[in-house]
Parts: C-alpha cells; sequence; structure tokens
C-alpha cells in the first residue's frame, strides 16, 4: 500500500485508511468477507472480543496466506471484560483466538461496564485498570498500538490527564479514538479535541447503519460522482456481501473527492442523529 493509503502514527507505523469491519458476522460470511477484502487491497482488518469471529477471521486469513506483517489487525475488550484480572485474560484470549503473537490495535470497546449503572464511580476505575492493562502489552510487544473506542470527549480528556501512553509527535507510542462519525454525527468538537491531542481517528457507522444510503443528498451527490451511495470517507465499513467490498477497496475510495458543493451539501445533513451507542451518560 501507498502513504495515500495510509494514516502515520506517531510511533512510525502505519494505519490503513480502509479497513472492514466485521460487527455481527461470524462463520463462513465473515471468512468470506475477509477474503473478498484482501483480494481487494483491503488490509486492515476490524474485529472484538464481542464480536465472537476471531478464530474465523484467523483462518480466512490463513487461507489467504497473507503474511502477518502485510495485514493491520484491531481487536477490543468488551465490557464484560473490564478491569485488570479480566482485561488481561482477554488480552490473552483475543491472541489466542486471532493465532497471533501480536495485534497492531488494541482498543477498549466501551467507557462503560456491563451491567453497571451508567453514573456508578465504577465504570471510571475499570476503564482505568483496563488502559493499564493495554499499556502494559504494549510494553510487552503484544500491541503495537493502544487506543479507545466510544468515548466522549469527557471520557477522552479524562484518560489524557493520566495516561502514561500519550499521544504526542515526539513519543514512541500512539493512540488512537474510533467512534461513530458520518454527515449526520460529524463530532466537530471531539474530532478538534483529538487533533489537538495529536490523537488518530477511526470512524465506525460511516453509512449510518446503512441508513444514509438513503437519504436524497447522499443519492444526488453519488449520481454527479458517478459512485454508489457507499463509497465515500468511510474508514471500516462493514459488509459480507462482496459485490458491495469491492467499492470499499483503496483504489476505488481513494481515487476520487468531492467538489467544495458536495461536501457541503452532505455537511448540511448534520442533527446530531447517533444510530448506534451513547455513551456520553457514562461517568
Amino acid at each position: 500500500m501507498n502513504a495515500k493509503e495510509m494514516i502515520s502514527l506517531a510511533n512510525g507505523m502505519d494505519l490503513p485508511l480502509i479497513g472492514l469491519g466485521t460487527f455481527k458476522a461470524r462463520g463462513e460470511s465473515v471468512k468470506l468477507a475477509v477474503r473478498t477484502a484482501l483480494q481487494q487491497g483491503i488490509r486492515h482488518i476490524d474485529t472484538a472480543s464481542i464480536y465472537k469471529n476471531e478464530e474465523d477471521i484467523a483462518a480466512a486469513l490463513k487461507e489467504q496466506g497473507v503474511s502477518r506483517q502485510d495485514v493491520f489487525i484491531t481487536s477490543k475488550v468488551s465490557p464484560y471484560e473490564q478491569g485488570t484480572g479480566q482485561a488481561t485474560r482477554a488480552c490473552q484470549q483475543i491472541l489466542q483466538r486471532l493465532q497471533t503473537d501480536y495485534v497492531d490495535l488494541m482498543l477498549v470497546h466501551w467507557p462503560g461496564v456491563a451491567r453497571t449503572d451508567a453514573a456508578s464511580p465504577h465504570n471510571a476505575e475499570m476503564r482505568w485498570q483496563t488502559w493499564q492493562v493495554l499499556e502494559q502489552l504494549q510494553q510487552q510487544g503484544k500491541a503495537r498500538a493502544i487506543g479507545v473506542s466510544n468515548y466522549s470527549a469527557s471520557h477522552l480528556q479524562e484518560l489524557l490527564t493520566r495516561a502514561a501512553v500519550k499521544p504526542a509527535v515526539n513519543q514512541a507510542r500512539a493512540l488512537l479514538v474510533l467512534f461513530e462519525l458520518h454527515p449526520r454525527r460529524q463530532e466537530v468538537a471531539l474530532r478538534q479535541a483529538c487533533a489537538a491531542a495529536g490523537v488518530a481517528v477511526v470512524a465506525y457507522a460511516s453509512l449510518g447503519c446503512g441508513d444514509l444510503l438513503q437519504q436524497p443528498v447522499v443519492r444526488q451527490v453519488a449520481a454527479r460522482t458517478g459512485k454508489t451511495e457507499a463509497q465515500g470517507c468511510a474508514v471500516i465499513p462493514k459488509s459480507v456481501h462482496p459485490q458491495y467490498i469491492q467499492q470499499y477497496s483503496p483504489q476505488q475510495l481513494l481515487s476520487w473527492q468531492l467538489a467544495d458543493a458536495d461536501v457541503a451539501a452532505l455537511n448540511a445533513l448534520e442533527d446530531g442523529h447517533k444510530y448506534c451507542w451513547d455513551a456520553s451518560n457514562i461517568l
């Protein structure tokens, strides 16, 4: 992959701009999705402990014969695995299921603890313990980069004030944040906070869980550009259908750009709508 298909991180590693999301994909369907993605030049596979598909993904990677260093693998510690002991075991099990000695990126999947009241201070303590486990994992060489998923601006600020691994240009480590991001929820303030801290952003649900494909503005822009509605600035779009995954290849997505008028039209869709989970009320 060339430099235009990557984000350069502070530790010298490169994050592919385009990846494959695998939420709710299991068995033969996720294996087919991974095989198709690799054939299309996609080299970032996003999974998670709670997706229960890591073994299937490992099998698909082995079947394709792709060298470990040529694929970027992200996984996540689930809300059911928060805290020092559970997170440590979870990371070990993730590596075992993926049949690898390391992941390229390990994330805290959610700022709260499963089955815990959102207002409980237990959430903050458990996510901090989990983060410390990820820091140790990185020090051990078992995660090349670490980060968080679904954190609000306040959660991120809390982390930045305490974390030993801070996202600075002159440091040998990198922090990444993954959150819902699309034209209807552009998270301008959060993205600005990430940029100011040197934190890389990975977007999920960038197609609005499919809903945006039916938006008249999106369809009009697609018609003007000669692209399908699903092609745009998506980072880890999820599909198990080969005909759609082919549209997500770096060659398809990164070989063109929108006109200013089309960008303005899509920006005008902003209404704060959230298709997925909202962590803003978690203490």
